[in-house]
C-alpha cells in the first residue's frame, strides 16, 4: 500500500503547510465572518475537488501541460482573481448578497460559492508548484501508484478540510464579536478587504 514512514512524515508536513493562512484559508475566514460556516462549506466542497484535481494532476505529469501553456493558466488567474475582488468591493461598500446585515445567508447561490473554491485552488500557482514538488517524494516506485496516491488524498482532503473549518468558525467568532458593537459596516469592510485580497494575490501569485 504505502510506506508507513513516509505516511508519518507527510500527515505532519502537510498539516504545517495547510492550517499556514493562504488564499483559501482566508477566503475560508471571509465566508464565515459573512455567511456562516455552514454555507461556506459550499466553498470547501469546491476548494476540495480543485486540490484533489490539481494533486493528481502533480503526480500524473499533467502539470506540465500547464507549464507548456501558460496564457490559459494566466486568463484563469485574472478571471477568478477579478471575480473575487469585485465580490469584496461590494462587501466593503456593504451591497451584495455576500455582505454582512441585511441579506440572509441562504440568498448566496450555492453554485457560486462552489465555484469561487474551485477557481481558487486551480488557479493557485503556489498550490500547482507544492504539489508537484511535495506529492512525488512520498510516492514510492516500488508499489502501486494509486493506492499510494489515494491515501495521501485522503490525508490531504481531511486536513484541508479541517483548517478551513477552523478559519471559517474563526471568521463566525469575529463576525459575533464585532457585532456587538453593532459595528456592521466595519464587518463588511474588513471582509471585503480580505476578499479584494485573495483576489489580488491569486491574479498575481
Amino acid at each position: 500500500m504505502i510506506d508507513i514512514t513516509l505516511l508519518s512524515i507527510f500527515i505532519p508536513t502537510f498539516f504545517l503547510v495547510s492550517i499556514t493562512p493562504g488564499m483559501c484559508m482566508t477566503l475560508a475566514m471571509t465566508l464565515g465572518m459573512s455567511i456562516g460556516v455552514r454555507r461556506t462549506m459550499w466553498m470547501m466542497i469546491g476548494e476540495l475537488i480543485g486540490v484533489a484535481i490539481v494533486a493528481i494532476a502533480a503526480v500524473l505529469g499533467v502539470a506540465s501541460i500547464m507549464l507548456n501553456y501558460p496564457d490559459i493558466f494566466e486568463v484563469l488567474k485574472w478571471v477568478g482573481g477579478a471575480y473575487l475582488a469585485y465580490i469584496g468591493l461590494n462587501m466593503w461598500r456593504s451591497k451584495g448578497k455576500m455582505s454582512i446585515g441585511d441579506n440572509k445567508p441562504s440568498d448566496v447561490k450555492r453554485r457560486s460559492l462552489f465555484i469561487q473554491g474551485f477557481v481558487t485552488a486551480i488557479a493557485n500557482p503556489k498550490g500547482w508548484a507544492f504539489m508537484i514538488s511535495l506529492l512525488p517524494p512520498f510516492i514510492s516506485v516500488d508499489r502501486d501508484v494509486a493506492p499510494q496516491l489515494l491515501i495521501l488524498l485522503g490525508v490531504i482532503m481531511v486536513t484541508e478540510f479541517t483548517s478551513m473549518m477552523a478559519y471559517a468558525a474563526g471568521g463566525k467568532s469575529l463576525r459575533l464579536f464585532l457585532s456587538r458593537g453593532d459595528n456592521v459596516k466595519w464587518m463588511n469592510r474588513i471582509a471585503g478587504s480580505l476578499m479584494v485580497a485573495v483576489g489580488i494575490w491569486l491574479a498575481l501569485g
